[in-house]
């Protein structure tokens, strides 16, 4: 098993991951807004989905290329780091697109479509493909047991963090559109939080050695 104190910075990074603009997020707002709550919880239901699949192929992956492969490691650390630079970088740059901002006027989709664009918008994200890729590695240790248990564990943990945040956003999109609409202030706040943190994490990537 994977130590506590890990799995809270795990936790943490999840988290900021989750909450950054990306095809997900965009996708769940504006179907939540533009159709309602429910089929915001279908297309969460096909996100999460897209999340097992990742997860699946990731956790298989990495059992068996960290395990023959060292300088994997090393290749992975350094694309998550640029990775999470560039997430910082769109988080702030001008004119970067307020994901409030939707298409009122866009198709009535049914549950059958709904679920399945947001299944293959995760499948597609390379966002969580990267994150799974250059993130899990940096919390698997030989000594804490199986590498692919182990990457199991992260990823259920990642799937709960995912599916808890998503929820609340489809939950109060509507809501949380109109408060950003209204404060464009806070919009510049969020953009500069989510940039710093993401810059620290990437840091603290860049600097952590291999196990």
């Amino acid at each position: 098993m994977i130590p506590f104190q890990e799995l809270v910075f795990f936790i943490l990074a999840a988290l900021v991951l989750v909450i950054s603009p990306g095809p997900n997020m965009i996708y769940l707002i504006s179907k939540s807004i533009t159709q309602g709550k429910k089929s915001g919880m279908i297309s969460l239901a096909g996100v999460v989905c897209g999340f097992l699949f990742h997860i699946i192929m990731v956790s298989f992956g990495l059992t068996a290329v960290l395990l023959v492969v060292p300088l994997a490691y090393t290749v992975l650390k350094t694309l998550g780091t640029i990775y999470l630079l560039y997430l910082a970088y769109q988080a702030i740059k001008p004119k970067s697109r307020n994901i409030f901002d939707v298409d009122k006027n866009s198709s009535h989709d049914g549950p059958k479509k709904l679920f399945t664009v947001g299944f293959l918008t995760n499948v597609l994200n390379p966002k969580v493909a990267v994150f799974y890729l250059s993130f899990f590695p940096q919390f698997i240790k030989p000594e804490y047991g199986s590498v692919l248990t182990q990457s199991l564990e992260l990823g259920v943990i990642q799937i709960f963090v995912s599916f808890s945040v998503n929820f609340i956003i489809v939950l109060t999109a509507a809501r949380v559109a109109a408060f950003f609409t209204g404060n464009p202030f806070w919009v510049k706040v969020q953009k500069w939080f989510m940039a710093s943190v993401l810059t620290y994490l990437a840091v603290k990537m860049a600097f952590s050695k291999a196990r």
